[in-house]
């Protein structure tokens, strides 16, 4: 993926969307795709692999041409939807969190700032 950012004529970054669009691609008429892929042959999962290794490199590289830390970026994304989305509102039954509880939106709104 050598030069895999590409540049207009003012020297911005043009984002390849077509990357996403091609990991996309490969779950869109799959349905739902059952944990560890089991009933996936091995061309498919080797195809699947190489797009996810595309869109990752391409993610690497324009944290690094943006001069953001990936790693750190995505930790702190991470606290904010723990705070966002607590455990005990939003785990286990597909149920709507705010039938029974306050809505997460209100909480997320109030501790937000504390990460």
């Amino acid at each position: 993926m050598r030069d895999c950012l590409i540049y207009d004529n003012n020297g911005h970054i043009v984002l390849q969307v077509g990357e996403v669009g091609e990991l996309s691609e490969i779950f869109q008429w799959k349905g739902e795709v059952p944990r560890g892929l089991a009933d996936w042959n091995e061309a498919d999962k080797e195809h699947l692999g190489e797009e996810l290794s595309d869109v990752l490199l391409y993610l690497v590289r324009l944290a690094d041409v943006c001069d953001v830390d990936l790693g750190e970026a995505a930790l702190r994304k991470l606290q904010k939807n723990a705070v966002k989305y607590p455990v005990h509102v939003c785990k286990g039954p597909s149920k709507k969190y705010n039938d029974d509880e306050e809505d997460v939106s209100t909480v997320a709104r109030n501790n937000v700032d504390d990460v």
